[in-house]
């Protein structure tokens, strides 16, 4: 089964909580704070593999979780930071963050790595807050809470030349005859349900990948027959083979249908018409074709939008014209720049780290004060509420952000009710 499309929810893990310890060893008095601290907790990685054509292992398991790092140990050992999570996704993987619709990332190159989310770091231990003030501190951190996601994946073919055209029309058959790909083939519509790739290796050396792109009719942009499923592996090619059949018997009128897929390009992604299109009038060798090549290259030449473009007649059954249609494609592949792989956002193909907001919200529900806001949250994750230091830290950490005068300015009174989270406290004056 070819899928293309899926969502998945990835969670990266938590550092470890850092402890609080004291040296104590026989002969050494005043140790000291050795409380260690936590180790990394592991990212979510996505990673291009070679041997994956499509997004089907995604279709069963959705759901990945990287594991978290270890706690801090006494004597002033740092925890084990956990692996990462590396999972594998076909080349020309789009990553898209689905609450969003931000692009994160293209992947393309094989072995090309994206952190999709991003483990916490582990939580410091109390040797870390010793001052000639304080120099035995009961404080400690906890592991900072990883990255949680919901990624929208969608596979575009990585294919150098994308065949188009309406149904029948030979697409599947010339990519049998050019390539060593094997696709279905058979005198009705709609044979190919999933896009074919195939290797053309030409005898000067050269090759180039190509891909049959299926489902294109009228209204495909619309969803009609097999809707726009396929439309976005156009995106991917730099050369556009346009099939127009000539026999007569699939379409009746060929310069209509190779206008109304133009169309269909068009409203799609107004981008596609500029990708280099040549014109491959089929089944040459069918009684007739000469003369309906003939008319419709004289609609082409009095088309001021395609008056220019190239057409090489072929027959995909004695293999007329063929050496001529892949030689000019691979010499016209070599002239053209690379297209952008994706246009839709800026793209960090490296690391992508979210933005978050720097600040915080308070609503009164029902007397309740509540607090929100992905910087506080993450504060009070990592700060360990068994020990009245860690506490008090945080509590001026809250006044440092402005939490209290905030509260004030609201009319929270002495011994209000507060949250964060599922944690209540009194507010006190």
């Amino acid at each position: 089964m070819f899928v293309d499309q899926v969502k998945i929810d990835v969670k990266a893990g938590n550092g470890g909580n850092g402890i609080v310890a004291f040296r104590r060893e026989k002969f050494v008095p005043n140790g000291g704070p050795a409380g260690g601290d936590g180790g990394r907790g592991g990212s979510v990685v996505f990673k291009v593999d070679s041997g994956m054509r499509t997004l089907m292992d995604f279709r069963y398991k959705r759901k990945f979780k990287a594991d978290p790092g270890r706690n801090g140990m006494n004597k002033q050992m740092t925890g084990r930071s956990a692996q990462d999570l590396v999972i594998g996704v076909p080349g020309g993987t789009i990553v898209k963050d689905a609450e969003t619709g931000e692009v994160i990332g293209d992947l393309v190159d094989v072995d090309q790595e994206l952190v999709v989310a991003k483990g916490g770091r582990g939580g410091r231990g109390n040797m870390h807050f010793a001052s000639p003030r304080n120099p035995a501190p009961e404080i400690s951190e906890n592991g900072e809470p990883g990255d949680e996601r919901i990624i929208s994946l969608e596979l575009k073919v990585l294919a150098d030349v994308g065949l188009i055209g309406f149904p029948s029309v030979g697409k599947s058959t010339l990519l049998s005859v050019v390539t060593s790909a094997k696709p279905k083939i058979a005198e009705y519509h709609f044979t190919t349900l999933v896009p074919n790739l195939g290797m053309v290796q030409l005898d000067n050396g050269k090759d180039f990948v190509i891909a049959d792109i299926p489902g294109l009719i009228e209204g495909a942009s619309q969803g009609v027959g097999l809707g726009f499923e396929f439309l976005r592996h156009v995106e991917r090619t730099k050369v556009l083979l346009h099939l127009v059949d000539m026999s007569g018997i699939t379409e009746i009128e060929p310069f209509d249908n190779f206008k109304k897929i133009n169309n269909e390009l068009r409203k799609y992604n107004p981008a596609l018409m500029e990708r280099y299109q040549i014109i491959v009038p089929t089944k040459m060798d069918v009684s007739g074709a000469d003369e309906n090549l003939k008319e419709f290259t004289e609609k082409l030449k009095a088309d001021s939008e395609f008056a220019d473009t190239e057409v090489f007649p072929i027959s995909a059954i004695t293999h007329d014209g063929l050496q001529n249609l892949m030689k000019r494609t691979a010499e016209v592949l070599e002239e053209l720049p690379d297209n952008p792989l994706v246009e839709e956002e800026t793209i960090d193909s490296q690391n992508y780290s979210y933005s978050e907001d720097k600040g915080f919200e308070i609503n009164n529900e029902d007397g309740l004060w509540v607090i929100t806001g992905p910087k506080i949250e993450r504060l009070f994750k990592m700060t360990d509420t068994t020990h009245d230091e860690s506490m008090l830290r945080f509590a001026r950490q809250m006044r440092g952000m402005g939490i209290d005068d905030e509260l004030r300015s609201l009319g929270a009174k002495n011994g209000d009710s507060v949250q964060i989270l599922d944690f209540v406290f009194e507010f006190v004056e």
